[in-house]
Protein backbone atom coordinates (compact mmCIF):
# COMPACT_ATOMS: atom_id res chain seq x y z
CA UNK A 1 0.00 0.00 0.00
CA UNK A 2 1.48 3.34 -0.93
CA UNK A 3 0.59 6.77 1.05
CA UNK A 4 1.04 10.95 0.55
CA UNK A 5 1.84 10.55 4.37
CA UNK A 6 5.41 12.48 3.45
CA UNK A 7 3.83 14.29 1.12
CA UNK A 8 1.58 15.98 3.13
CA UNK A 9 3.86 16.09 6.20
CA UNK A 10 5.86 18.19 4.55
CA UNK A 11 3.98 20.19 2.54
CA UNK A 12 2.10 21.35 6.20
CA UNK A 13 5.64 21.96 7.10
CA UNK A 14 5.33 19.48 10.23
CA UNK A 15 8.62 17.63 11.75
CA UNK A 16 8.30 13.06 11.39
CA UNK A 17 8.61 14.10 15.94
CA UNK A 18 6.02 16.98 15.83
CA UNK A 19 3.38 14.29 14.00
CA UNK A 20 4.19 11.06 15.98
CA UNK A 21 3.98 13.20 19.11
CA UNK A 22 0.67 13.91 17.99
CA UNK A 23 -0.61 11.26 16.87
CA UNK A 24 1.01 8.93 19.69
CA UNK A 25 3.19 6.82 18.43
CA UNK A 26 7.46 6.93 17.74
CA UNK A 27 9.16 8.88 15.22
CA UNK A 28 10.51 5.16 13.93
CA UNK A 29 6.50 4.59 13.14
CA UNK A 30 6.25 7.64 11.32
CA UNK A 31 9.20 7.16 8.76
CA UNK A 32 8.23 3.27 8.37
CA UNK A 33 5.33 4.23 7.30
CA UNK A 34 6.90 7.01 4.79
CA UNK A 35 8.94 4.31 3.27
CA UNK A 36 6.09 1.81 3.32
CA UNK A 37 7.64 -0.83 5.30
CA UNK A 38 4.59 -0.68 7.48
CA UNK A 39 1.11 -0.19 7.03
CA UNK A 40 -0.99 1.55 9.92
CA UNK A 41 -3.92 -0.46 11.48
CA UNK A 42 -7.36 1.09 11.11
CA UNK A 43 -7.08 3.27 13.74
CA UNK A 44 -3.66 4.67 13.60
CA UNK A 45 -5.10 5.55 9.76
CA UNK A 46 -7.99 6.75 11.33
CA UNK A 47 -6.07 9.07 13.74
CA UNK A 48 -3.63 10.32 11.01
CA UNK A 49 -6.43 10.80 8.38
CA UNK A 50 -8.35 13.08 11.23
CA UNK A 51 -5.14 14.75 11.99
CA UNK A 52 -5.13 15.87 8.40
CA UNK A 53 -8.69 16.21 7.48
CA UNK A 54 -9.01 14.06 4.85
CA UNK A 55 -10.73 10.82 4.05
CA UNK A 56 -8.35 7.60 4.44
CA UNK A 57 -8.43 6.96 0.75
CA UNK A 58 -7.13 10.17 0.27
CA UNK A 59 -3.83 9.21 2.55
CA UNK A 60 -3.23 5.84 1.86
CA UNK A 61 -3.78 3.93 -1.71
CA UNK A 62 -4.53 0.14 -2.29
CA UNK A 63 -2.66 -1.23 -5.08
CA UNK A 64 -4.25 -5.13 -5.81
CA UNK A 65 -0.95 -7.26 -5.75
CA UNK A 66 -1.77 -8.92 -9.29
CA UNK A 67 0.28 -12.42 -8.39
CA UNK A 68 -2.79 -12.64 -5.87
CA UNK A 69 -5.39 -13.15 -8.55
CA UNK A 70 -6.07 -16.54 -9.51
Amino acid sequence: MKNRLEELRKKNGISQEELASALEVSRQTIGSLENGRYNPSILLAFRIAGYFGMSIEDIFIYEEDKSDEK
